[in-house]
């Protein structure tokens, strides 16, 4: 349906963002060995001025070191910090529900806000006003209001998952063509069919840019989050490495912290590609 309009406007078929992901897609998979090329030059080098004395391990492990602590940290049980998986299954699961949780409700309000003046005047001014606030500024206040238990760091992931889902969903809806409303209306579309048909693919691209931004931002807020008052997680590591002044144990829980980040990234990088494709084929 979505495609049928476009055409009866006079638009092309595929949008020209669907056909650079669809070229992007093919080269990206031809040539993806090359974006490894510069982190192992970099991990090189950081070897090497280490082994040099350059860099001294006080001030920051070598990648080797490294290494052999992520994999005493996964095959042994540390009275301190427990297991490298134990931690990072304790800190996923504190970032799977703040991020589905934010996403989902970011998603309803920018749907509420989009659709509607109403509720833009209502919904629009308190959102903004709370993403002006500190996340740290609110930690506090949540520990005060609930304790020190799992819902604050819950609340925090949540609300770094929240705003730039909404902010990128409400722009998306805001984005569409009103000329393309009109054309529905014209040809007999309900109000439901006009959101579904037209408002919604139309504000995918920039939803699915939400997503990939509240990912990064949420795991940014875990890292806040898991550093106050908790005991268990990588956050907790850190904060109990940094007493003991073991940069090697902080640096294996931030490079987990940039390998969730990437994989997740990776996976909405698929996931983009074949919704763009829907998007194209949507309603046909």
């Amino acid at each position: 349906m979505f495609t049928e309009v476009l055409a009866r406007s006079g638009a092309p078929d595929a949008p020209p963002g669907v056909i650079a992901a669809g070229l992007g897609s093919r080269r990206s998979r031809s040539r993806g060995w090359l974006r490894l090329i510069s982190p192992v030059l970099l991990v090189g080098l950081w070897q090497l001025l280490s082994a040099t004395g350059v860099l001294p391990p006080s001030r920051l492990s070598s990648p080797v070191t490294i290494a052999h602590t992520a994999y005493t940290l996964v095959v042994t049980t540390s009275p301190t910090y427990g297991t490298l998986q134990s931690s990072l299954l304790v800190s996923a699961e504190r970032w799977a529900i703040g991020l589905s949780l934010g996403i989902t409700i970011a998603v309803l309000l920018a749907v509420i806000s989009g659709l509607s003046r109403v509720g833009e005047y209502a919904l629009d001014p308190v959102v903004q006003a709370l993403r002006a606030v500190p996340l740290l500024g609110l930690l506090p206040l949540f520990i005060v209001w609930f304790g020190i238990g799992e819902l604050p760091k819950d609340l925090i992931v949540l609300l770094g998952a929240l705003f730039p889902m909404y902010i990128n969903t409400f722009a998306g809806i805001r984005s569409v063509d009103p000329k393309l409303g009109e054309l529905g209306q014209v040809l007999g579309l309900s109000r439901w069919e006009l959101v579904r048909h037209i408002v919604l693919p139309g504000a995918l691209p920039s939803a699915l840019t939400g997503v990939r931004l509240s990912v990064i931002s949420s795991l940014l807020a875990l890292v806040v989050g898991e550093q106050i008052n908790a005991n268990a997680g990588l956050g907790f590591m850190i904060t109990t490495a940094q007493e003991f002044l073991q940069n090697n144990i902080i640096m294996v829980c931030l490079i987990v912290y940039a390998i969730l980040g990437l994989l997740a990234d990776w996976g909405l990088r698929v996931v983009e590609r074949r919704a763009l494709a829907w998007r194209r084929d949507f309603g046909q």
